[in-house]
């Protein structure tokens, strides 16, 4: 973790929080600050005598919301359920806490998502209290809009209940640079591969965001790779933003001040209407000296490098998106019946799914298993080949026989895009989400867990099990955010089912 000063300012506020009790503790920011990280680094801090209830999943109604903090702690309440069971059950727990000498604590992710009635209900339960002491501790977590959804006039009860509030913001263009550098000194890397212009420019594009700061270096390390460069300067910069689909960041209305954004609409106003005015002007000019003369504009044609001699030979073979899913195919050891040409809908047909995708070589490389590479020979041609392996300097495709390609042309030629294909465990299972009840969440339990005898509650996707897989997406640079889609499959297969699965062959 990099600790920047918003950062370290926001933990306080968190730990602040929780050392003065009772109430509400509020968190925000946008997307990709850290905020989740710094949920993770308060579990980490917390005191021996301070219980936390983790709730990652906010769209719930006040009876599974209630419920759900009840699992987390422990609790044990009776069916069928109601309000004042669960209200009931949680009293006593905590009335038997502060006996005791502990604190409870409930922290919600996402509670932008929660609804009126819920946080209402939840407003309600920070009336739970002896004559002295407020017997729950609540942290709200949640994007800007969480500053929105709480001055509304209905929750002003819950808003004046708030003793600590932190608005977590982008890094400054200091702290961008450090970050870089923070990031590269962990791996042992040189920390002036980015030029002052590359990292005046990162922090333009993504606003100081750490995430998006994230993805634009990635690429743009990948882009100063091909073209065979010791820096990083502003334009390689400027064309991975491009690549990776990212704008100029721009802040949420809630985080900018009101007379900022008067500020900002009155000068774009004036100075669209003097550029208005030049024009005009301008026009005037050359009609009084000049004689109309047509144009004809021709729009640039996007160019490539002339493909090298492998991989024109590459191109030369069975290229279409079905014979690389035919190759695919035999991976698993599987033949296509049908005389029909093969696409995902065809490979469902035969237990497969397909996940595609548009990444960084990196990123895709750490799925270690074999995928189908779009690459763009041409601006009029693209073909598709299925990627078995690295060696050295070199990438191996299987596309009717083994072809080895430059990795630099491979990169000089590949859009970004990929397709994966892969084996749920369970049919038809592509995805699982917390609090899902689904008989794949029994083969997550056999690869977590390894439990002799599973309870029959054992297909239900409890609190605690989510937290497992976090940490183990945590452990494989995913997103930790506890949802098991095709990504987490895949390496859950690779590390509790090797050997099962044919994996990338990696070779100096």
């Amino acid at each position: 973790m990099y600790e920047s000063i918003g950062h370290q300012e926001g933990l306080a506020h968190l730990l602040y929080g929780i050392q003065v009790g009772g109430g509400f503790v509020a968190l925000t920011g946008e997307v990709g600050t850290g905020k989740t990280l710094l949920c993770h680094c308060l579990l980490q801090q917390l005191p021996a005598m301070v219980d936390m209830a983790l709730i990652l999943n906010p769209r719930l109604d006040a009876i599974e919301l209630l419920a759900s903090i009840c699992d987390e702690l422990g609790i044990q309440y009776t069916s069928p359920l109601s309000l004042k069971c669960l209200v009931d059950a949680l009293n006593k727990h905590l009335l038997s806490a502060h006996a005791l000498g502990k604190r409870t604590v409930v922290m919600i992710d996402e509670a932008q998502n929660l609804s009126l009635d819920v946080l209402e209900q939840i407003r309600l339960l920070t009336n739970l209290e002896t004559t002295t002491d407020k017997l729950l501790q609540i942290i709200l977590v949640g994007q800007p809009e969480l500053q929105t959804l709480l001055n509304r006039p209905a929750l002003r009860q819950l808003n004046q209940r708030i003793t600590a509030r932190y608005h977590l913001q982008g890094l400054d263009v200091h702290e961008t640079k450090a970050y870089i550098q923070h990031r590269l000194g962990v791996c042992s890397g040189d920390v002036q591969l980015f030029k002052a212009s590359a990292i005046r420019k990162i922090f333009k594009l993504s606003g100081g965001i750490p995430r998006l700061i994230n993805r634009l270096c990635d690429r743009a390390l990948l882009g100063a790779y091909a073209l065979e460069r010791q820096q990083v300067d502003a334009t390689i910069v400027t064309k991975a933003a491009k690549e990776i689909g990212l704008v100029a960041f721009k802040q949420s209305p809630a985080t900018v001040p009101r007379w900022r954004s008067r500020l900002l609409w009155t000068c774009l106003a004036v100075s669209l209407l003097l550029g208005l005015l030049d024009v005009i002007k301008r026009a005037e000019v050359v009609r009084s000296v000049s004689p109309p003369v047509s144009v004809a504009v021709v729009p640039p044609v996007p160019t490539l490098e002339k493909p090298s001699n492998t991989l024109a030979t590459l191109s030369e073979q069975h290229t279409s998106l079905s014979d690389a899913l035919g190759n695919a195919l035999s991976l698993f050891s599987k033949t296509n019946t049908s005389q029909k040409p093969l696409d995902c809908e065809a490979m469902a047909r035969l237990g497969l799914a397909c996940f595609l995708d548009k990444t960084s070589w990196k990123e895709m490389l750490a799925l270690n298993r074999p995928v189908i590479l779009e690459l763009e020979v041409t601006p009029q041609q693209k073909i598709f080949a299925l990627l078995t392996g690295v060696s050295g300097d070199n990438v191996v495709f299987e596309q009717g026989g083994v072809t080895k390609v430059s990795l630099k042309d491979v990169l000089q030629h590949w859009n970004g895009y990929y397709l994966l294909v892969w084996e749920p465990p369970v049919s038809e299972m592509k995805e699982l989400v917390p609090d899902q009840v689904h008989a794949g969440v029994l083969w997550l339990r056999q690869q977590l867990e390894q439990p002799i005898n599973l309870p029959a509650k054992a297909v239900v996707f409890d609190k605690a099990l989510a937290l497992k897989i976090m940490n183990f997406q945590k452990q494989h640079q995913l997103e930790a955010d506890g949802v098991v889609g095709a990504r987490t499959f895949i390496h859950l297969q690779n590390q509790y089912q090797a050997g099962r699965y044919r994996t990338l062959t990696v070779s100096n």
